[in-house]
């Protein structure tokens, strides 16, 4: 790790990391969750959800968005129907890109640059996780840069304790989709390893003129080797490699209201270039100690890099997307004459997120005490060009200009970051208590050499800014009987001003819950309330986010605002004679507030007037499922309703291109064990064949995905 400010911290976390371990529980488990179990969760003092490999097995989801439906307090914002670029947020921060959140991939944080460019185009794959850990609310002061909404920890595959075992799982279905996923592995007395390939892909549920593809494949190799350095497996050392690559045909180019109602699943033939690239490289190494008193410690070392290139449309007849480029397209491919000019900008960029973080945790009695931290640097270098087509009547496209490499965006946004927090539990008798501080230092800079110097000869323009802060949190349960819990927490919320960030103001907020949770056999349920009091907002400037072209990178400050709501999760397991009944349900209800009136260049912004409310933010949300369980067969369902949102903020009623009206979709599911060995299932996404815009942030509409179909084979040993 180069330039590391901090060579004494750096030495201290690298000696020491963890997390508390029961006394009796083996020593030769990998650890890479936070919760690692739904009962952990009853005795969180806020808000959390765990979804284990069977529950993600039960509709065999490979997009994140339909998966976190069940997790109250949880909002996404569909785009391309796959779910190959989450949009995901929390308590009402914002959707856009995960940028409001932490994403992290086995407790490491996964965005490519989470600290100088947290909105970005990369998400691990979430077809080959084990595990899904949400955390909100006070329990996530361990885990940052951002620390408003909550912690989404994607847990990989470990390393199998058996001697060997395996799997392989086959699909294919509507739209030319396919699925290909085997991983094999086991331990040996002291050397273990897995190795795991996920590839998936189709051809797309959209239609363009020229009758091309719009879907895409992805592909996903993860490897790991597991050393016991000593006999009794108290000294470990994981290796982990994963390496992915993805080319789908999608574009930011959405269709107009007329077109959604005649044709929903049209593409206009100016966006039949538009293809995005990536490339991405991981290298970790984790290394873990077994004290003899049950603490852990553990040390990370990291580095992610991350290459994509999005060559997408962004004017038409030189009018920007969201400007009128789509009455544009719709009136060309519906009587094509003449022909277009088609501007198509190659968003290319080059990202890298390297560090070590740690933390020891040290129990005494029934309490414990945990200190950590990370030290991290990261950086986006945009290097991006603009080439310029024709399109005759015949849609056949011929190059008029191409552009130099560095003559559109041409900078670097990079930080430095170091993190330590000092997290307390104390129990006494029904009482638990948690209470902890997070400090981040935060170094960020932007180097910008503009549109005439590609060769980044001359002095670029620069800005930098520096950050400290404390970060307090206290929560506490009380236990008024072996099923009941009442809980209540409070937390200072926090994101870094970004280098584009004018004013170079911090995001920060007061966060409240309150709430009681139910959990007896079979049955749990919670009500948690939430509010959100900032005394500053972030918006991130990107293309996502329908701004101008001239403003992307920038961050914008919204000052104060206030979010609340009621998050609601209840399931019921009753058993029958010949298997077992499963109902679920979750519900949100959120209440958002701008306290000011300003202006900004952010497209779902806009000029606010106080009072407004949050755009993309529904207000209510919720899901139900339903299923039974038997010896060989299951059958699930599980219905989705999301209410509906503005697309800009504003206050009183709403129509026309500010609204995304309501929808409720259905996913169904049904699996059958041949043996012990085989299950073949079958899943339908959109039973009722909903049609609905899933999102307008570009100006156009993105539709949601229709009804698809998937029929597949399992095989495991």
């Amino acid at each position: 790790m180069k330039n590391v400010r901090h060579p004494l911290a750096l030495a201290v976390f690298l000696a020491l990391s963890g997390q508390a371990m029961a006394a009796d529980e083996p020593v030769d488990i990998e650890r890479l969750s936070i919760l690692g179990s739904k009962q952990a969760v009853n005795d969180l003092p806020g808000s959390g959800y765990y979804m284990g490999e069977a529950e993600l097995a039960e509709f065999e989801y490979t997009d994140i968005h339909r998966a976190l439906s069940k997790v109250p307090g949880v909002y996404v914002l569909e785009e391309d129907g796959y779910g190959l670029r989450p949009n995901i947020g929390m308590r009402g921060t914002g959707v856009s890109r995960s940028d409001k959140i932490t994403v992290m991939e086995d407790n490491v944080i996964a965005a490519p640059a989470p600290y100088a460019s947290p909105a970005a185009y990369y998400f691990p794959t979430f077809g080959r996780m084990q595990a899904l850990e949400v955390i909100k609310g006070s329990s996530s002061v361990a885990y940052g840069p951002r620390t408003t909404g909550g912690v989404l920890n994607l847990v990989s595959r470990s390393v199998p304790a058996a001697p060997i075992a395996g799997a392989l799982d086959l699909a294919g279905g509507s739209d030319g989709y396919g699925k290909a996923h085997g991983w094999v592995g086991g331990m040996g007395e002291r050397v273990g390893g897995v190795f795991e390939v996920f590839r998936y892909q189709a051809d797309g549920f959209k239609d363009l003129p020229t009758g091309d593809d719009t879907g895409f494949y992805k592909n996903d190799l993860m490897g790991k080797v597991r050393v016991l350095l000593d006999a009794a497996g108290r000294h470990q050392l994981t290796l982990k490699m994963k390496y992915s690559d993805e080319e789908s045909d999608e574009t930011y180019l959405g269709i107009t209201d007329a077109d959604f109602a005649a044709t929903p699943y049209t593409r206009y033939s100016a966006s039949q270039l538009d293809t995005m690239m990536t490339e991405h490289r991981q290298l970790q190494a984790n290394y873990q100690f077994s004290l003899s008193n049950g603490g852990v410690l553990s040390a990370v070392a990291y580095r992610n890099e991350f290459d994509r290139n999005w060559y997408k449309v962004s004017k038409i007849n030189d009018t920007s997307l969201g400007g009128g480029a789509e009455e544009i397209a719709s009136e060309f491919d519906a009587d094509p004459q003449g022909s277009l000019e088609v501007d198509v900008k190659a968003n290319n960029r080059m990202y890298i997120s390297e560090g070590v973080q740690a933390s020891v945790a040290l129990p005494y009695g029934a309490h414990s005490i945990t200190v950590g931290g990370r030290l991290h640097q990261d950086e986006m270098d945009r290097f991006q060009w603009v080439d310029v087509y024709d399109m005759n009547a015949s849609y056949q496209v011929s190059q008029l200009s191409a552009g130099v490499p560095g003559t559109d965006s041409n900078r670097i946004d990079s930080a430095e970051a170091a993190a330590l927090f000092v997290n307390g539990s104390w129990v006494f008798d029904a009482l638990n208590v948690e209470a902890g501080v997070r400090y981040e230092n935060v170094d960020t800079k932007r180097m910008d050499w503009g549109k005439t110097n590609p060769g980044r000869t001359d002095t670029p323009s620069q800005v930098e800014n520096s950050t400290d802060i404390l970060l307090p949190a206290v929560g506490a349960t009380y236990r008024l009987s072996d099923a009941l819990v009442v809980l209540a927490g409070v937390q200072k919320g926090f994101a870094p001003a970004a280098p584009g960030n004018d004013a170079q103001e911090n995001e920060e907020s007061w966060n409240y819950e309150a709430g009681v949770r139910f959990s007896d056999a079979g049955r749990r349920a919670e009500v948690i309330g939430f509010y959100s009091d900032y005394s500053n907002m972030h918006g991130n400037c990107t293309a996502a986010q329908g701004c101008d072209l001239d403003t992307i990178g920038n961050q914008y400050n919204a000052g104060e605002v206030t979010v609340q709501g009621i998050e609601v999760l209840g399931e019921y397991r009753l058993p029958l004679a010949s298997g077992e009944l499963v109902v679920d349900g979750s519900a949100t209800f959120t209440d958002t507030e701008f306290e000011n009136s300003f202006s900004s260049n952010l497209g779902i912004w806009g000029d606010v007037v106080a009072g407004d409310e949050l755009a993309y933010q529904a207000d209510t949300q919720y899901q139900l499922g339903v299923g039974f369980e038997a010896s060989v067969w299951q059958l699930h369902a599980a219905l989705r309703h999301t209410g509906a949102m503005r697309t800009q903020a504003g206050q009183g009623s709403y129509t026309g291109t500010e609204r995304i009206d309501s929808r409720t979709v259905v996913d169904f599911s049904a699996k059958y064990s041949l043996d012990a060995n085989q299950t073949i299932y079958a899943t339908i996404d959109n039973v009722l064949d909903e049609e609905y815009v899933a999102t307008r942030t570009n100006g156009g509409i993105q539709v949601g995905k229709p009804r698809t179909f998937q029929i597949g084979y399992q095989y495991s040993f």
